[in-house]
C-alpha cells in the first residue's frame, strides 16, 4: 500500500492511513466507472488480496463509502455500487449531515451560552475529566465516545433537560460523524483544542466566550468534512500495488 501526504483545510499535511489510501482507491474506481451504478464490488476476501490490507482496514474504506452515498451493503449479498458520485451530502445514521449540521447550530451554540450561566460546579468537574481523558485518549473508537459524552454533559449544564434529549436524539448520528471526520480528516487533537475552548468558557462563566467557542467548533466540523466530500482522487501513484507494506 502506498501512502501519500494528505492535507485537511487548516491543518499542516499529515500521513494518511491505510483505510484513507484504500478509500481513496475505490472512490476513485467507482467515480471513474470502473465500477458502474448497479455493479457489485468484488468480495471482501478478494479486495483485501488486491489491496494488501486487513480485513477490518477494507470494512473501515467501505462504511465510508456508504456514509458518502456511493454504495450500499446488502446483506448475504455483497456490496453494490448505489452512485458515481458526485459526494454531496454524507448520511450519519438516520441524518444528513446538512440537517445535522443546521440542527446543531441552532441548539448546541446557544445551549454553550446557558450553560455558562447556569453551570454548577459540579458539571465544571465532570468536564473538565472528560477532557481531560479525551486528550489523553489515542484510541479513536474511545475517543469518539467520550467526543459525544461531552456534548451531552455540555448539554446537562444548560440545565435543561430538553437540551439533553435532544443532543440524546442525535447521539448516534454524532458519534458515527465523530469517528468520519477523525478517520479522515485528522480531527482529534483539534477538537481537543476546541473542546477545551469551550469548557474554559464555561469556568469562565463567559457566555459570549462559550457561544463562539461552540460555533468555532462547528465551523471546523463544516470545514472538514467539505474539504473530504470534495476532495480530489488519488492518482495511480497512490493506487495500492504489489508488494506495498500490508496493513
Amino acid at each position: 500500500m502506498n501512502l501519500s501526504d494528505s492535507q485537511t483545510a487548516g491543518s499542516v499535511p499529515r500521513r494518511i492511513s491505510a483505510m484513507e489510501a484504500v478509500l481513496g482507491h475505490l472512490r476513485g474506481a467507482i467515480e471513474r466507472g470502473e465500477y458502474a451504478v448497479g455493479d457489485k464490488l468484488p468480495s471482501e476476501a478478494e479486495l483485501c488480496r488486491r489491496l494488501e490490507v486487513s480485513r477490518p482496514v477494507l470494512r473501515e474504506a467501505l462504511r465510508a463509502l456508504q456514509t458518502m452515498g456511493l454504495t450500499v451493503s446488502r446483506t448475504g449479498k455483497g456490496t453494490f455500487v448505489l452512485s458515481n458520485g458526485p459526494v454531496e451530502d454524507p448520511t450519519f445514521g438516520d441524518y444528513a449531515a446538512s440537517d445535522l449540521l443546521e440542527v446543531r447550530r441552532h441548539v448546541e451554540i446557544p445551549v454553550a451560552g446557558y450553560a455558562a450561566a447556569r453551570r454548577t460546579p459540579e458539571d465544571l468537574d465532570h468536564l473538565a475529566h472528560l477532557l481531560e481523558r479525551m486528550e489523553r485518549e489515542t484510541d479513536t473508537t474511545a475517543w469518539v465516545a467520550m467526543d459525544t459524552l461531552f456534548h451531552l454533559a455540555v448539554a446537562q449544564a444548560a440545565q435543561n433537560p430538553v437540551f439533553r434529549r435532544v443532543i440524546e436524539e442525535i447521539r448516534d448520528a454524532l458519534a458515527r460523524q465523530s469517528a468520519f471526520l477523525n478517520e479522515l480528516g485528522g480531527r482529534r487533537e483539534q477538537s481537543n483544542r476546541e473542546h477545551r475552548a469551550i469548557v474554559e468558557a464555561l469556568i469562565d462563566g463567559s457566555a459570549h466566550d462559550a457561544t463562539e467557542a461552540m460555533a468555532h467548533h462547528l465551523d471546523r466540523v463544516e470545514t472538514t468534512l467539505t474539504a473530504i466530500v470534495r476532495s480530489e482522487h488519488t492518482d495511480d501513484a497512490d493506487t495500492p500495488t504489489e508488494g506495498g507494506p500490508k496493513a
